[in-house]
């Protein structure tokens, strides 16, 4: 009798804790690693890519990229100007340049369908206040 009634706690025991470690197993772990996959893009492949149009112009460079909340929002692209002096910056969408890696000849390109001279036109983005280089 007294086995029996050792037998029936361990087994309360063993189910009570076997119950514990199912409840506390079952919190969600936040990835920390990722895998880079063969069509993402880093941004050290953008930055400094000339950016071209239809007629194969050069129209400008990307000079940094815009993330908000998370997601590519912009390209901030640099038009006009010589060794840097008297530049002029602007905000395009992602969705208006096209980056494209050329297995190849292993080079990215970026095409912009626009002209120089719009770019120009375009409001201007300046690197002061939180985006002070």
């Amino acid at each position: 009798m007294r086995n029996a009634i050792i037998a029936i706690a361990s087994a309360m025991i063993l189910s009570t804790s076997a119950y514990a470690q199912t409840a506390t197993s079952t919190t969600a772990v936040k990835e920390v690693y990722v895998a880079a996959k063969p069509t993402d893009v880093l941004s050290s492949n953008l930055i400094g890519l000339d950016i071209h149009n239809g007629a194969k112009d050069k129209i400008g460079e990307i000079k940094d990229i815009v993330i908000s909340s998370g997601q590519l929002a912009g390209y901030i692209v640099s038009v006009g100007g010589f060794l840097g002096i008297g530049e002029h910056y602007v905000v395009v969408s992602p969705g208006a340049v096209k980056v494209n890696y050329s297995e190849n000849d292993k080079k990215w390109s970026a095409l912009m369908e626009t002209t120089k001279d719009a770019l120009k036109a375009a409001p201007q983005f300046k690197y002061e206040g939180r985006w002070a280089k």
